[in-house]
């Protein structure tokens, strides 16, 4: 049986961050093209701090434990989407697949066309994290950052990577895509974490 999760901000008295409004649907928002992946050639790479790096086909990355997620989204142009269902693999399954290495304290989620994020090891970490295959029990579109998508929910969206292929993982921040010249280095809405160092 799949486990389920439930992200701890959908049980907060009020659900919706300071800045944001609800919107009943899912915008459809990336910087360049869409990326049409074929999953017989897609390939996880997990890279940089770690014992020995590994590389998972995509036959490989689905046959991992599965895990339900129930999570809201919080986008940092300001719309919010509740009760959102996912379904993948925890992030948690990096551990097993993997040894870090003791000055890992961050990774960058590496996807399609280039496009990267920073994470903590906290943040990555948390049990509601997951690598997204499916979204309210349909596979995931391109459009929506499909075959797999990196889903944190406590975090600005912006941070739910696309079309992943991989992780780097380093002992100092660095700033992703995004972070290099406009969005804040976090990200928690809660704090309104939008753009630039505040």
């Amino acid at each position: 049986m799949i486990k389920r999760i439930v992200s701890p901000d959908t049980l907060r008295e009020n659900r919706v961050p300071p800045g944001q409004y609800l919107s009943e649907k899912w915008p459809v928002l990336h910087h360049g093209n869409v990326h049409h992946i074929d999953t017989k050639t897609w390939t996880f790479k997990i890279t940089g701090l770690v014992a020995k790096e590994r590389t998972l086909t995509y036959e490989e990355f689905t046959a991992l434990p599965m895990v339900e997620v129930f999570s809201d989204i919080h986008c940092v142009t300001t719309w919010s989407r509740l009760n959102n269902t996912w379904e993948g693999v925890s992030t948690a399954i990096i551990n097993e697949l993997v040894t870090l290495n003791k000055e890992a304290r961050f990774v960058m989620v590496e996807g399609a066309g280039g496009f990267t994020t920073n994470l903590p090891l906290d943040d990555f970490f948390q049990e509601d994290a997951l690598f997204a295959l499916k979204h309210d029990g349909q596979a995931l579109t391109a459009e929506h950052g499909g075959p797999v998508r990196l889903v944190v929910p406590r975090l600005y969206f912006w941070k739910s990577a696309k079309w992943v292929t991989g992780l780097r993982f380093m002992a100092k921040d660095a700033p992703g895509f995004w972070e290099s010249g406009l969005y804040h280095m976090h990200g928690d809405p809660w704090k309104e974490e939008r753009y630039g160092q505040r």
